[in-house]
């Protein structure tokens, strides 16, 4: 009889045990939300994330212009260009991107590239690169999300930063100077994988 009352004892705890130590958990939680358990992301969080509504972003040469509404609905991956000129580091960053896109098989729909050119005009002929690559859409910003993304990255901009963009136009994740595209890859087809829009 007093075996079974121990055996009784124990199971009252064991069961007591399992409902406090998720509570417990859960609570210590909220009181520290700076806390991330195992984070997988490669990249930094924009924490909040940066709104951005389509009239912020203007096209700045015809195929641009033409195409501005393909970056709605699609995840972006937003190279800046800080400066009136885009250095050896900028231009890799572009290029970096461009084979990004590529390496996403299948996703490669679901995602758009464009240049967010922060000053100065950049005009076409500027470097090789610029008329060659036909499928990047240049934007440039509104000065209230210019200065969203100024304040998010630092006053000096380094070259060559990248920042995904949600299809609903929140600017979500950075990437600094000199990223690794296989570390952009592998949150992008995280984020491919659950995403139920773009």
């Amino acid at each position: 009889m007093t075996e079974q009352i121990k055996k009784n004892h124990r199971t009252i705890i064991i069961l007591a045990l399992m409902t406090i130590i998720p509570f417990s958990y859960a609570w210590y939680l909220t009181t520290e939300p700076d806390f991330r358990p195992g984070a997988t992301n490669k990249g930094e969080l924009i924490i909040p994330v940066i709104t951005t509504e389509r009239v912020e972003l203007a096209g700045i040469d015809q195929f641009s212009i033409n195409n501005i509404d393909e970056l709605k609905g699609h995840w972006l991956m937003l190279n800046i260009i800080p400066t009136e000129q885009c250095n050896k580091v900028c231009a890799d960053a572009i290029h970096a991107t461009k084979q990004l896109r590529l390496m996403l098989n299948k996703d490669l729909t679901r995602t758009r590239r464009a240049v967010i050119i922060m000053q100065g005009k950049q005009e076409s002929s500027f470097q090789p690169w610029w008329d060659a690559d036909d499928r990047l859409i240049k934007v440039k910003p509104s000065v209230a999300l210019a200065d969203k993304i100024k304040k998010q990255l630092g006053g000096n901009i380094a070259e060559g930063v990248l920042i995904l963009m949600d299809p609903l136009g929140n600017l979500m994740m950075q990437y600094p100077s000199g990223f690794d595209p296989y570390a952009v890859k592998s949150d992008l087809k995280k984020l491919l994988r659950i995403s139920q829009i773009g």
